[in-house]
């Protein structure tokens, strides 16, 4: 008599995307005081994982990223050489690439290559999630005790591990994994990761709220607008009704900052009307871009150009500095040195040839995102995909990239690529 061997089942290989969790969880360490916008360890981390993938193609000789995804992901690269040349300097040309091409086209390129299934890219995603709970405590704590950024002469703002210096590096971290929480909530996945999904979500409503980020709130609104809409309205009318449960409970119930929070809010149908310093700043800087984008219509000004030419071309509305106090951090003057407007900046620095080939790379990932999930209704990876392009693309007009949390946008890109132009994405388990 035979007997059969039995084999046990072979255990799933550590994920390649593990390298890239641990990009996001060194965003959980606090910024040193003082800290300027520069790289950190995150950053440091992201340009080891984009070696480490590269030696992985050329050891397993894998097939490198598809025509399409290289086209997408390339795009920005012929306005970026064309803006290095015209730099202030070649120091800062090669500073302002190196910035440019990590955030917009090797990380993504990265994330891209080393995620193999929707178990990895939900895995990603959760990071996202448990990172932006952590920066949330301490935000809310900071709220709580008095502990946090100076705002209106009182230190509550929630600014997480970021400190004053860096105000809206919470808000972002928060709304990035409150649009992964949504997504995750609002797709066809086991019941128990919809549950704890849509409880995420909902927490994470009150340490965005405490960022006082008007423009992280405008962002996260439009997108899990964008979210609901593309699971279908059964699926909306249930997460929107309890959304809107829990902030009447949050502002309401227990009147967490309403007064503040009412005014904040109330600001920003004000800003035409009777705008505070810190609006009537950004708008002077946007003129100013708009400025030296009308003196070099093509090429802009050359990457790292605006502070060089930001006061030729401003108004004497625009004040020395913003404030930033509080968080562990004394009193100090922070220069202005980007219009916080993500097209604007690329508009002044690198013109149009820049600005199309950066923005029509962005617009061509979220029609393939969209074409995508419209084929697969319901998969929560790409409304994930869906929700962070959105959420990236509507923030972008307030903001532009800086600060340790920039690094998040270089690996929510690559999420989006992967689902959008990745050859793998709509097969897999």
């Amino acid at each position: 008599m035979t007997s059969l061997a039995l084999t046990p089942p072979r255990a799933r290989p550590l994920s390649p995307a593990l390298p890239l969790v641990a990009v996001v969880a060194l965003l959980a360490l606090p910024i040193g005081p003082g800290g300027e916008g520069g790289a950190g360890p995150a950053d440091a981390l992201s340009a080891l994982v984009v070696l480490y993938c590269a030696v992985r193609l050329v050891r397993d000789r894998s097939r490198p990223l598809s025509r399409t995804a290289a086209v997408v992901l390339g795009l920005p690269v012929l306005g970026l050489a064309v803006a290095a040349m015209g730099a202030v300097s070649p120091g800062a040309g090669l500073t302002g690439m190196g910035r440019y091409l990590q955030v917009f086209v090797l990380v993504p390129a990265a994330v891209l290559l080393l995620l193999r299934d929707r178990s990895d890219f939900r895995l990603l995603a959760w990071s996202f999630v448990a990172l932006a709970g952590w920066q949330g405590v301490i935000g809310v704590h900071q709220y709580v005790t008095g502990t946090g950024a100076s705002y209106r002469g009182e230190q509550i703002r929630a600014v997480g591990t970021f400190g004053a210096q860096d105000v809206m590096g919470m808000a972002t971290v928060v709304s990035l994994g409150l649009v992964c929480a949504v997504g995750l909530a609002l797709g066809r996945t086991p019941v128990r990761q919809r549950a704890i999904a849509t409880v995420c979500a909902l927490a994470l409503l009150l340490p965005l709220a405490l960022s006082f980020s008007r423009g992280a709130w405008i962002a996260t609104a439009v997108t899990c607008t964008v979210q609901l809409a593309l699971a279908g309205p059964r699926r909306a009318l249930k997460v929107g009704a309890a959304v809107a449960a829990a902030a009447v409970v949050l502002v309401g119930g227990f009147g967490v900052g309403t007064a503040m929070l009412q005014e904040r809010i109330s600001s920003i149908t004000q800003v035409t009307d009777a705008p505070d310093q810190s609006v009537t700043d950004r708008y002077t800087m946007w003129a100013a871009a708009a400025g030296m984008w009308r003196d070099q219509p093509l090429t802009g000004v050359g990457l790292k150009g605006f502070p060089e030419h930001r006061d030729t071309h401003a108004s004497l509305a625009l004040s020395a500095g913003s404030d930033t106090e509080g968080a562990g951090t004394a009193f100090r003057k922070q220069p202005l040195l980007s219009p916080h407007n993500m097209y604007l900046l690329v508009l002044a620095e690198q013109g149009l040839i820049g600005l199309l080939a950066l923005a029509g790379g962005w617009l061509a990932l979220l029609v393939c995102a969209l074409r995508r999930l419209r084929r697969m209704p319901g998969a929560d990876c790409g409304i994930v995909a869906c929700g962070l392009l959105v959420w990236q693309l509507t923030d972008f007009a307030y903001a532009d990239i800086g600060g340790p949390s920039t690094v998040l946008t270089a690996v929510c890109l690559g999420l989006v690529a992967w689902w959008g132009v990745g050859s793998t994405a709509p097969g897999d388990r």
